[in-house]
């Protein structure tokens, strides 16, 4: 009988199913700027769940535990996903991001972005992490 070798950890594709149906869910209730950060917030999850796939198990419980925060809609009402709920849901994704040390991976709004881009640029790599520790508030 010829076993078959999976190149990602038990685990990791019940995490990514749970983002993808909870995406697809969600997709039918909002659009606009509310529908983009549920993407983007969707589309770090599935790197940070494969990222971790063979990282120690505290890495991997954080991830695990922002796909379940990003899925359990405690604040939602029917269908619809708040606002709120989406923002709670950046919080915890970015803080998990920036634990992993990942600040390529912060997941930002418009609003954060349009401010970060007319920001001067610094060169000090300190500078940086504070405006990456800022924008996971």
């Amino acid at each position: 009988m010829a076993v078959e070798e999976r190149s990602a950890e038990p685990g990791t594709d019940v995490l990514v199913r749970k983002v993808d149906s909870h995406l697809t869910a969600v997709r039918a209730g909002l659009a606009g700027p509310e529908l983009e950060l549920a993407e983007r917030l969707a589309h770090v999850l599935r790197e940070l769940v494969a990222s971790t796939a063979r990282a120690s198990a505290a890495d991997r419980g954080r991830v695990r535990a922002a796909v379940h925060f990003f899925v359990l809609r405690r604040e939602s009402r029917g269908r619809l996903l708040s606002v709120r709920s989406l923002a709670a849901a950046q919080r915890v994704v970015n803080r998990v991001v920036l634990q992993l040390g990942r600040p390529d991976l912060l997941v930002d709004t418009r609003r954060d972005r349009a401010t970060r881009e007319a920001a001067p640029v610094s060169d000090d790599p300190a500078d940086d992490l504070a405006d990456a520790e800022v924008a996971a508030r």
